[in-house]
């Protein structure tokens, strides 16, 4: 008998500690919406804050990447020849990770260079670009099975993209978070080797100011699918989450031709953007 009832009395004990703590907070009036507001339940999908970084490493020539590379968190910044922190499409990365390379744990600092290249299929986890420079990361590899994933991190301070992706293949960019930018992934509009890109955007928040999400080339079956979009101070909804254009292998600007979803190239539905 005493085997079987000790663990009731713990049972009722801890039903009695819950019941009070829930009417203590019925009783201050604070509802569940309350309890996310005020910082006290974080909320589903929420961004998380942006690191604080755990020292400096001033980088003067491109760091090459194979395996995997923890920068544990530390600031890495241009310096030197990588220092200038101009907006040159030629300019050498302070990363470049061969395929298969995995990037994690980084806040780059400013000037930020060409950012980070990868040379075939890569993983970016937990990287923070605080103000990018040219790029903040660039995709060029040219197997239509590349796949490029983009997990955690952030980027502020794009004056043109975040992600150009140059390349062939799949490129998945999920927990994400970025602020005053131009464009968040951009399927190359004018290179000379073009390639059919797949493009996926899911759980991110996004910060005005910022122009669009994701451009892609309809002429060579590009597709972008956007799902679980938070837009935050958007009131007049001038950000567009998806642009249609007519690219072109010789270097010139390529036209618009469309924005917002078409089921074709640009797959979402308007309960997959949330604005806040």
């Amino acid at each position: 008998m005493s085997t079987e009832t000790q663990p009731r009395a713990r049972h009722r004990r801890r039903l009695t500690r819950r019941r009070t703590v829930v009417g203590g907070l019925a009783a201050l009036g604070l509802t569940g919406a309350a309890l996310v507001g005020s910082g006290m339940l974080a909320p589903a999908g929420a961004a998380s804050a942006w690191p604080a970084p755990k020292g400096e490493k001033p980088v003067t020539k491109t760091i090459e990447v194979s395996g995997t590379y923890d920068g544990k968190l530390q600031r890495f910044r241009g310096s030197g020849a990588l220092g200038d922190g101009g907006q040159d499409e030629n300019q050498a990365p302070l990363f470049k990770l061969k395929d298969g390379a995995v990037l994690k744990n980084v806040v780059i600092g400013s000037p930020a260079a060409d950012g980070v290249h990868c040379m075939g299929s890569c993983t970016l986890q937990n990287v923070w670009w605080e103000d990018v420079g040219e790029d903040a990361a660039s995709f060029k590899g040219t197997s239509a099975s590349a796949v490029y994933t983009v997990t955690g991190g952030g980027a502020r301070k794009a004056s043109d993209k975040v992600f150009q992706f140059n390349g062939a293949g799949k490129l998945v960019v999920t927990g994400f978070q970025l602020s005053d930018f131009g464009k968040l992934v951009r399927s190359c509009g004018n290179c000379s080797k073009q390639y059919k890109r797949t493009i996926v955007v899911e759980n991110v928040d996004v910060t005005v100011p910022g122009k669009q999400l994701i451009g892609v080339n309809a002429n060579y079956g590009d597709t972008a699918t956007l799902r679980d979009i938070r837009i935050h101070g958007d009131t007049k909804r001038k950000i567009k989450p998806c642009v249609r254009y007519e690219g072109n292998d010789k270097g010139k600007e390529p036209p618009v031709l469309g924005s917002g979803p078409d089921g074709t190239h640009c797959r979402y539905a308007a309960s997959d953007i949330t604005y806040k």
